[in-house]
């Protein structure tokens, strides 16, 4: 019978020798799930016009499915804060009809004179103790006058706020319902376009199968690397204030102005150096237009965009999606807005300096220009 620590030593190289013959799993740098029973790879796209065509439908299509069903969860919800901000307001309603009564009470006895009764007694009394049991029953009158209006005016400015809340919800939720009416126009006007596409097309079951296979290729894949290089650039576009800073000849000060030129292979390096995707990901500034492409294996990323001076919440550089193009693909408008609401790939001056305020951006041939002033 094998001893305890001869068990020990024989489970120990066991283990070992598991450990030596299992592959050690490369790097991932994407983290989509291409869930169960999907292959990761692209399906095979014929490189013709019109199956390009019926693609971009598709994956407008999908695209314009799921903000239909974000916005539906929203009016939803906008609605049972509705509801429950109108019960709130009526309930205050009733609560304040006691304390306006005792309020308009208390305003009637100063506007008829019924208070003046007290000042002129406390006026003529004849000795100090009388004076100042007088001054005291005064004080508590008129204190608790004070008293009954200030709580009057907390709960009417309470209800006001109240049903202010209420009436921005239901322009709020007005303004969901008619996004939601368009966007189910818009999918179904192009749902009818794909269908008319399949039939016309030369082989109709391959093209709805094709069609099929690149929607869950889109919505298991596609859109989470999408989103994962949107992460990836938000997350480094916070660090890149220290860098403009800590970077050699990027920020010039003339006077009381500062100028801001950033070379596209600064961002690039910049970009390497906060995440490995980027080895293969480059920015490119153009005249007043941005555009990054990036590709991992058989996948591809294209990005245009802008940027421009946003003073409130908080001065800084603001970027726009104009264009987003995936594996050779336009996105269409609803997923650039919700990428462009979802990460934020601004750029904030006072980062650098608490008091430095951007005025103008512009950018050239590989070269970024952001002028500064000096806010205190």
């Amino acid at each position: 019978m094998l001893s305890r620590n001869s068990l020990r030593l024989i489970f120990a190289a066991v283990l070992i020798l598991a450990c030596t013959l299992l592959p050690l799993a490369p790097p991932v740098y994407l983290s989509a799930d291409p869930g169960a029973g999907l292959s990761a790879s692209l399906p095979s796209i014929p490189d013709n016009e019109e199956t390009r065509k019926l693609l971009e439908q598709t994956l407008s299509s999908a695209e314009i499915e799921r903000e239909i069903v974000r916005i539906t969860a929203e009016q939803q919800t906008l609605e049972s804060k509705v509801a429950t901000l109108k019960e709130q307001a009526a309930a205050k309603q009733t609560a304040i009809a006691d304390q306006q009564e005792r309020a308009g009470a208390v305003v009637r006895a100063y506007y008829m004179g019924e208070r003046d009764g007290l000042l002129a007694a406390f006026l003529s009394a004849k000795s100090i103790s009388r004076m100042l049991s007088l001054f005291d029953y005064y004080e508590i009158i008129i204190g608790q006058d004070r008293k009954t209006l200030s709580q009057y005016e907390g709960q009417y400015k309470d209800l006001k706020n109240t049903l202010a809340a209420a009436k921005r919800s239901a322009e709020e939720l007005a303004e969901l319902k008619t996004a939601l009416e368009e966007q189910q126009k818009r999918v179904l006007a192009l749902n009818e376009e794909i269908e008319g596409g399949i039939k016309a097309s030369t082989d109709p079951e391959s093209m709805s199968l094709l069609l099929e296979e690149f929607t869950k290729y889109w919505e298991n894949i596609g859109i989470h690397e999408v989103r994962t290089y949107f992460k990836a650039l938000s997350t480094a576009m916070k660090h890149l204030p220290e860098f403009v800073q800590n970077r050699d000849g990027v920020l010039v000060r003339k006077g009381m102005t500062y100028t801001l030129a950033l070379k596209e292979e600064d961002l690039n390096e910049f970009l390497v150096s906060q995440n490995k995707l980027f080895q293969d990901f480059g920015f490119q500034f153009k005249d007043n237009e941005i555009t990054a492409t990036g590709k991992s294996g058989g996948l591809s990323l294209t990005l245009t965009g802008h940027y421009t001076i946003q003073e409130k919440p908080v001065n800084g550089l603001m970027f726009h999606v104009d264009h987003v193009v995936f594996n050779g693909l336009e996105l269409p408008d609803t997923t650039r807005k919700s990428l462009e609401e979802e990460f934020d790939l601004g750029f904030y001056p006072s980062k650098i300096v608490s008091f430095l305020h951007a005025t103008e951006v512009s950018s050239t041939d590989g070269m970024l220009h952001v002028k500064l002033s000096l806010s205190f």
